[in-house]
């Protein structure tokens, strides 16, 4: 079954190409500080009806004039079939589109990793047609960052982390450190990762560490963050608007009650009311008002 967490573990290198250098670093593979990444269609499916699809797929651009394929696989558990699968998308997508091929999957536990790195031999009678090695990332070779400065380097990298060691026990502090570099943060890149660990982690112990972080008194420390003032705007805009709402019931209540008539226009007009003091003034008038016309009158 496709999870979240595994959906986050592949798309991130999609949406936040910037991870990738510091996890080929990780991986002992060069890749220049400047190069363009495009996500292309995963569908390597037959023209026969078999569908197979790769879970992300990158085609990279480097300074060096170097282009490859990327096919980024997240993998939960070990699974024989991946070892035919793997191959098939290696061979077909260097085929189809005559570049180097290289295969990355990322794992969220150790032993997963350890199987994952293959190598995966097809042949037989003492000789190996065709070999699958694929670069592996997780656990036992991504960082633990707890430092909030080393995280606020590479957000999406540290977001990503933190997803590979959800299941560590190191975890909450990866969490704590992550969003003290938020909190440093402003922009779109913040924003993506507080949804993208929010979605990612979803109900387990690191997720629900999370959304405790994420809670008002760790989340805004008082330092007056773009974050913050939105957060504080947003529920002091909510306070008000729900106060208007119950001073208009009150006066629709109060002129239902006494039997006064009230004109369709007129009821817009007063449910569409915002300003509190306005409201009250209507509410007042209403409790001796004979028509609804005393509600505005001048003076």
């Amino acid at each position: 079954m496709v999870t979240s967490a595994h959906e986050g573990m592949h798309r991130i290198f999609q949406q936040r190409p910037e991870v990738l250098k510091p996890v080929f670093d990780v991986l002992g593979v060069a890749l220049p500080e400047k190069a363009t990444v495009d996500a292309i269609t995963p569908d390597v499916t037959e023209t026969r009806p078999l569908e197979r699809r790769i879970d992300t797929l990158l085609r990279i651009s480097t300074s060096d004039g170097d282009e490859f394929l990327l096919a980024v696989e997240a993998q939960e558990r070990r699974d024989a079939k991946k070892a035919s699968s793997w191959a098939y998308y290696v061979a077909h997508l260097q085929a189809k589109y005559g570049l180097p091929v290289l295969l990355l999957v990322v794992c969220r536990d150790a032993p997963t990793a350890k199987w994952a790195t293959g190598p995966f031999d097809c042949g037989t009678r003492g000789w190996i047609t065709q070999r699958t090695r694929p670069l592996v990332a997780g656990p036992n070779n991504l960082p633990v960052i707890t430092d909030s400065r080393t995280a606020g380097k590479n957000l999406a990298m540290a977001a990503f982390s933190a997803l590979a060691h959800a299941r560590s026990p190191h975890s909450s502090a990866i969490l704590e450190a992550l969003n003290r570099a938020l909190n440093e943060a402003d922009g779109e890149t913040a924003d993506y990762v507080y949804e993208f660990l929010e979605v990612n982690l979803g109900n387990t112990p690191a997720g629900e560490k999370w959304k405790e972080i994420m809670g008002f008194v760790t989340y805004f420390p008082g330092r007056g963050t773009v974050r913050e003032t939105a957060y504080l705007e947003g529920k002091a805009e909510g306070k008000a608007e729900g106060a208007a709402e119950d001073r208009t019931a009150l006066i629709l209540r109060v002129l239902d009650k006494r039997g006064i008539p009230l004109p369709e226009e007129t009821r817009d007009r007063i449910t569409s009311c915002t300003d509190l003091d306005t409201l009250t003034l209507w509410f007042d008038r209403s409790l001796t008002a004979t028509t609804v016309e005393d509600l505005f009158a001048e003076g």
